[in-house]
């Protein structure tokens, strides 16, 4: 597509303000000419080509167009007798340049905003822009509109009309068309008619329809008092306000370019998502909210930044009542849709405007997603995420994995929520138990470490999250100084180690079998060990307290956890096999009231009926579902398993099998 600017007549009409330069030079404010801001709005719209008519202003008018500094490919055709013809004449001069292909046609005195400019581009046949809302103006054009259709344009039609202004998009055929009228009038010497004159004979071979633009701007400067009325009316274009929210850490041209057009509606706002509301939904974002603030307050076209809290719109709109809201037209479908409904529905409350622009799915882009996830998985990026996540959401949750396969279960799976939310688990929990019940081998520490650390490979190979270790007993104080070392080499974020002694049992058993409970001095010197070991500050080493599963009694459980807490302990897990929680929100009040600041853990296996929102107000701040997955696994096996051989085929069980593709899909392709 090609834009044609006219631009050879005098502007004898705005007297003064035209003697030293041509009309389409003159300052409409912004530090705008109307040229610049044409030519302007022509490179944001993805126009590179240019024709520019001109006249006796010719060299001031190339000049102006190589200050802009745009990159656009201009040619210029001169029309030597200007002051003797109109600008029809200026086309048939333009008409080899012009050919064969679509036209942006305007007139060079013509102001619009972007919507306008927008709208028309997007018109699949050609148009012309037209406002039915305003009243009919006496000297300038008007379109004659039947039946969908424009079949005339001039000055001087009243009847079926239309406010109209010299803005075109012009298919190739319809340029053809209009373009070989034109020659035949120009050749038989009717130079000084407009060029719509010669339109009006053929507009019954074209598609020419109108595009109606409404109140916005989009008007002809012919005299200073149109200067003055055009350039109050743009004033309030440039000071309308426009919100705009990114979760995004990574700016690429997609962003750019939409900031673009957004800058374009008015002065922006853009809403950084806090950490917590782009962790709950996707990737933990590799720059901290204050970061990506920052790097967007350099962003050509951005007025101002501010944090958004959550996925909801709501507060910020509230706040600053913008006149539109831009975004992606991806979430009319996705799990957004309620957010989006939210927004429009508050926009309803001031005559705001939701504009939207059809979303950018680019492989490129996609690599650098891609790279951003490899990041994260790097030890020193994943180790210290836990604490971050913490300490950003108060409370954070852990799904058991023992694999690969259930690693990557965990970092996919994702929950849409129907307000529009989403909801997913924060970090993986690799456990003895599952561990050894995945190999076939009971839960009393006979998977040596060199198994269990083989394990965290495969997970770490495949995923990005935080993984929290089982680390048992932890051994002796001597073995869990390389086992603190080894894991943080590896990048795991926590290591949880139980404060008894002897061959490990479950504590699911309780008191129904022989275990014993490290006394507090020996336990405090694994822990103080473990800490002088390790070399980041990222490493956490969580204690956890066995005395209300051996019965041992709530002073004896606190007694632990304080002494623990001053050994070192980065966290303190509190366990129970009751199925009533009352004596974990015991521990953790009397707890809380003297220490508000250690995190607490809890494995509700048993005592599974408390949500997660009623830990975090009780001042927990770690969920670890232990077991889940391999509970929910093995039953479906079996019953796999017994289909077949029930059936002597595979058929009866395809029911409730998942297909493969679809497991397939969870595994990456490629290094990414």
């Amino acid at each position: 597509m090609k834009a044609l600017i006219l631009n050879s007549g005098t502007g004898s009409r705005m007297g003064d303000l035209t003697r030293t330069h041509p009309k389409c030079m003159t300052e409409i404010g912004g530090g705008e000419t109307i040229l610049s801001r044409q030519l302007s709005l022509i490179r944001d719209a993805g126009i590179r080509e240019v024709v520019m008519t001109t006249g006796t202003w010719d060299k001031a008018i190339r000049r102006a167009v190589e200050d802009t500094g745009l990159d656009l490919r201009c040619t210029f055709v001169i029309n030597p007798i200007a002051d003797k013809t109109n600008y029809i004449y200026s086309m048939y001069l333009a008409r080899e340049v012009l050919a064969d292909d679509d036209i942006l046609l305007l007139h060079g005195d013509l102001v619009f905003e972007w919507r306008a400019l927008e709208k028309l581009l997007q018109e699949a046949a050609s148009g012309m822009a037209v406002s039915t809302s305003l009243p009919l103006p006496d000297k300038d054009f008007k379109a004659v509109i039947h039946d969908g259709r424009i079949e005339k344009v001039g000055i001087e039609f009243f009847e079926d009309a239309a406010a109209a202004q010299p803005m075109y998009i012009l298919r190739r055929a319809d340029m053809a068309v209009w373009m070989q009228a034109i020659v035949d009038f120009v050749e038989r010497g009717e130079t000084r008619c407009y060029a719509e004159n010669a339109l009006n004979t053929v507009s019954d071979r074209t598609t020419l329809h109108p595009v109606d633009m409404g109140a916005w701007l989009c008007s002809e400067i012919d005299t200073p008092q149109d200067l003055e009325t055009v350039s109050e009316r743009l004033d309030q274009v440039r000071r309308k306000k426009v919100y705009m929210c990114f979760s995004t850490d990574i700016l690429h041209a997609a962003h750019l370019r939409l900031i673009a057009r957004a800058a374009r509606l008015g002065q922006v706002t853009v809403g950084i998502l806090s950490d917590e509301a782009v962790a709950s939904y996707k990737r933990f974002p590799l720059l901290n909210c204050e970061e990506r603030k920052e790097m967007f307050r350099h962003v050509a076209g951005v007025h101002q930044v501010v944090e958004q809290e959550s996925l909801s719109y709501r507060e910020n709109l509230l706040a600053l009542k913008p006149d539109f809201v831009v975004h992606g037209d991806n979430w009319k479908s996705d799990f957004q849709k309620p957010i989006r409904e939210e927004v429009l529905s508050l926009l309803g409350q001031w005559d705001g405007e939701l504009v939207e622009y059809p979303y950018t799915s680019d492989p490129r882009f996609g690599a650098l997603e891609g790279r951003a996830r490899s990041e994260l998985a790097l030890p020193d990026s994943r180790r210290a995420r836990l604490r971050r996540l913490i300490a950003m959401k108060g409370l954070v949750t852990a799904m058991e994995a023992h694999s690969g396969i259930t690693g990557l279960i965990v970092e996919k799976t994702v929950v849409h929520e129907e307000n529009g939310g989403a909801h997913q688990f924060d970090a993986m929990w690799i456990s003895s138990l599952c561990d050894s019940t995945a190999k076939g081998k009971p839960d009393i520490e006979l998977v040596d470490m060199s198994s269990r650390f083989r394990t965290i490979d495969d997970i770490l190979e495949v995923t990005t999250k935080p993984i929290i270790f089982d680390g048992d007993t932890g051994g002796l104080p001597e073995h869990f100084v390389y086992t603190v070392r080894t894991l943080e080499r590896m990048g795991v974020s926590m290591v949880i180690i139980e404060d008894k002694t002897g061959l490990k049992k479950n504590s699911l058993f309780g008191t129904e079998v022989v275990q014993t409970q490290d006394d507090i001095e020996h336990f405090c010197e694994k822990i103080r060990a473990g800490k002088r070991a390790q070399k980041t500050r990222d490493f956490m080493i969580c204690a956890r307290i066995e005395s209300l599963i051996l019965e041992k009694g709530m002073e004896d459980a606190l007694t632990r956890a304080f002494a623990f807490v001053q050994a070192g302990a980065d966290a303190i897990m509190i366990h129970s096999r009751k199925k009533d929680p009352q004596e974990i929100f015991e521990f953790v009040d009397t707890f809380r009231a003297s220490d508000p600041v250690t995190p607490l853990v809890v494995v509700p296996t048993s005592f599974n009926t408390v949500t997660e929102q009623e830990w975090k107000q009780r001042g927990v701040n770690v969920v670890i579902y232990a077991n889940q997955l391999t509970r929910a696994g093995f039953p479906a096996m079996q019953s796999a398993a017994e289909t077949i051989l029930k059936a002597h085929r595979a058929k009866e069980c395809d029911d409730f099998l998942m297909p493969i593709k679809d497991i397939i899909r969870l595994i990456p392709e490629d290094s990414d």
